[in-house]
C-alpha cells in the first residue's frame, strides 16, 4: 500500500535507490545535469506544459508558484486543516510573499465546498485584499480529490478571474490511485 498522507513518509524501493545512486549528475547552472533536464522534460510532457522546473523542496516550489500569481497584499483561498501552503510551510506566503491566506474549512473528503469558495472571493475595492488565487492540494490528508471536483473548482476560479495552484507533491500517486490524471484540470 502507498501512504498518501505525505511525500515525506514515502520510502524509495531498492530499484529507486539504485537509480538515484547511478544518476548522471552535472552543474545545473551550466545546464549539464542530464538527470534534472530529463525530469523537467518528462514532467512537462506528462502534464501538457511547455516546460517543467525542478525545485529541491515542496515548500520552495509552492512558495515560488504562489508568488508568481499575485502582488504584495493580495490573498489566496486555501483549505484550513491540512493544506501545506497554509498550515505546514512556516507561513512563507505571508512572511516572504506578503500574501494573505483566506483559509476555509475543508469538507470531510478534503475538498473545499464550491459555495464557500465563491462566498470568500472579495469584491474589488480599496478596503479589501484582492482575491487572486485558489490553492488546492492533491492528495490532501491521504485522500485523493476527485477529478470532477478539481475541474469544477478550476472552472469556478477561472469564471471569477482567479488563478489556480495545485500543490501536487503526491499528484502522481493520486493519478495512480484514481486512474485519472488528477492534475489536468488545474494544469490548464
Amino acid at each position: 500500500m502507498i501512504d498518501l498522507r505525505s511525500d515525506t513518509v514515502t520510502r524509495p524501493t531498492a530499484p529507486m535507490l539504485a537509480a538515484m545512486s547511478a544518476a548522471e549528475v552535472g552543474d545545473d547552472v551550466l545546464g549539464d545535469d542530464l538527470t534534472v533536464l530529463r525530469l523537467q522534460a518528462t514532467l512537462a510532457e506528462r502534464t501538457g506544459k511547455e516546460a517543467g522546473l525542478f525545485f529541491p523542496s515542496g515548500t520552495q516550489s509552492n512558495l515560488a508558484a504562489l508568488m508568481a500569481h499575485w502582488a504584495r497584499g493580495d490573498e489566496y483561498i486555501v483549505g484550513r486543516q491540512l493544506a501545506h501552503t497554509y498550515k505546514y510551510e512556516g507561513g512563507g506566503a505571508a512572511v516572504l510573499g506578503s500574501i494573505q491566506p483566506q483559509p476555509l474549512e475543508n469538507a470531510v473528503d478534503g475538498s473545499i465546498p464550491l459555495e464557500k469558495i465563491a462566498a470568500a472571493i472579495k469584491p474589488i475595492g480599496d478596503h479589501f485584499a484582492r482575491t487572486r488565487l485558489l490553492a488546492l492540494e492533491n492528495t490532501i490528508g491521504g485522500k485523493v480529490l476527485p477529478a470532477h471536483y478539481v475541474a469544477d473548482a478550476t472552472q469556478l476560479a477561472r469564471e471569477r478571474g482567479l488563478a489556480i495552484h495545485l500543490d501536487g507533491a503526491r499528484v502522481f500517486n493520486a493519478a495512480v490511485a484514481s486512474g485519472e490524471p488528477c492534475w489536468s484540470a488545474a494544469a490548464r
